[in-house]
C-alpha cells in the first residue's frame, strides 16, 4: 500500500507591491510562495511551486497532479517503488 502526501497550489494575482505568484501548501499548513515565471504555462508554474516545497521538505518525487476548483493538487508517495 502506498501512503501519499499532498501539496495544494493556488494562484495569487499581482498587487501594487508584489508580482503574481503561486502559493504551495501542505495539509499541515506548511507553505511556500513561488514567483510566477512568465516563460512557463499555468500548469508548469503550479508544478514548479509544488516541486520547490517538496524539495524544501525533502519529500520523495511528485507522482501525480491535477486541477481543482482553486488551483492544483500534487501527490507524492512516502514509499519509494
Amino acid at each position: 500500500m502506498n501512503v501519499y502526501q499532498a501539496i495544494e497550489t493556488h494562484y495569487v494575482g499581482p498587487t501594487n507591491y508584489r508580482a503574481s505568484r503561486v502559493v504551495a501548501t501542505t495539509a499541515s499548513g506548511i507553505r511556500r510562495v513561488h514567483q510566477w515565471d512568465y516563460s512557463l504555462n499555468v500548469e508548469a508554474n503550479h508544478h514548479a511551486a509544488a516541486e520547490a516545497l517538496r524539495a524544501q521538505l525533502d519529500w520523495p518525487a511528485l507522482k501525480a497532479g491535477g486541477s481543482t476548483r482553486r488551483g492544483f493538487a500534487w501527490c507524492t508517495s512516502t514509499l519509494e517503488g
